[in-house]
């Protein structure tokens, strides 16, 4: 007679089995390409977008199998010279860095390297030209209480580069002022109101004031300073580490509203402004899908007009959101996007 195994016995091997298949790499691997390198060497010019899409099939999956090491000072940084690995931590598949070395030693002597800048996320030269030149008054602000010119020395109409203003409205002193002017307002589908644009004319400082009148220094202008001109103090840059690549944790949508510079038809690495902000929880870094509507069509037996499912048409990843109001950088894109697309949280 065989001996029975205990009940313990059969349910400690069942929760065994369960806990193999729920941690099992395959859960995990799909999440990379198929030609997806084992080692990869960080190249100058590459972007953090870039070297996640080398890996992954979704490249804003990229927090989630970054395995950061303690040991390594800034683990989050990416430098040029770095080898990323395609690894398995504890049975799940991870990214790893073998950080490269920044000093190099040639006997008798030692050489420094010179201080190396971290791999951005992306093209920054493009952001950066952006958000010098566009900015939103988010909706609320209010535009008749904002500092103005009211003219310029000599009764002049038209200023630049080295000239004194008269400005009207509050001033900090000692502040890097820009000098913008009035663009077009950004609505939403149903025509709510959202922010004004605001196009950079160019830089001043603060002099002195008497009453409500200041006196400030045109420092640079890329186009003649008028009256009736913004002033207001320059933004802070966001820091490029911010932009890490990732799906906002909540489930958004919203849609392409503008295109700034009025481009018919949008690419990779063009510009666009959403109807969703900080108060729908964007943050720089986050990846949202771009769908198409489908074409409506006939069909050939009832002959009843019918609409043809959403495609996806790429992906947009926000790198300055006001409070309704985002200007995100497109980062793929598998068709011509137009204003009016749909962006929503893209699915894991």
């Amino acid at each position: 007679m065989v001996a029975k195994k205990p009940f313990y016995y059969s349910a400690i091997i069942t929760l065994l089995l369960c806990i193999a298949l729920l941690c099992s790499p395959a859960m995990s691997w799909d999440r990379f390409r198929s030609d997806a390198p084992e080692r990869y060497a960080v190249a100058r010019g590459d972007t953090l977008w870039d070297i996640a899409a080398r890996f992954l099939n979704s490249p804003w999956q990229w927090p989630d199998l970054w395995q950061a090491n303690p040991q390594i000072r800034n683990p989050h940084l990416i430098y040029p010279g770095d080898i990323l690995v395609l690894d398995n931590c504890q049975g799940t598949p991870c990214l790893s860095l073998e950080r490269g070395q920044g000093v190099v030693k040639l006997s008798p002597q030692m050489r420094t390297v010179p201080r190396r800048e971290a791999v951005a996320p992306l093209p920054m030269e493009v952001v950066s030209a952006f958000l010098r030149e566009h900015r939103v008054l988010d909706e609320g602000a209010t535009l008749n209480e904002l500092a103005y010119v009211v003219g310029g020395d000599n009764q002049r109409l038209i200023s630049g580069a080295g000239d004194t203003l008269y400005v009207r409205g509050e001033l900090p002193a000692r502040t890097r002022l820009g000098i913008y002017r009035q663009s077009d307002p950004y609505e939403a589908i149903d025509g709510t109101p959202l922010g004004m644009e605001l196009i950079n004319i160019g830089e001043a400082r603060y002099l002195s004031s008497e009453g409500d009148i200041a006196r400030v220094e045109v420092l640079s202008a890329h186009q003649e300073v008028r009256n009736n001109d913004i002033l207001l103090p320059l933004e802070e840059r966001e820091q490029a580490e911010t932009f890490q690549p990732r799906a906002p944790l909540n489930d958004v949508a919203g849609h392409i509203i503008a295109v700034p510079g009025g481009v018919r038809f949008i690419g990779r690495l063009q510009v666009v402004a959403l109807d969703l902000g900080a108060q729908d929880g964007i943050q720089p870094g986050h990846v949202l899908r771009v769908d198409q509507q489908g074409e409506r069509v006939h069909d050939p037996r009832s002959q009843e007009l019918i609409q043809l499912p959403a495609t996806e048409a790429g992906l947009v990843m926000v790198f300055k959101p006001y409070d309704q109001v985002s200007y995100a950088l497109v980062m793929q894109a598998t068709n011509m996007l137009a204003v009016g697309d749909v962006v929503r949280t893209p699915s894991q």
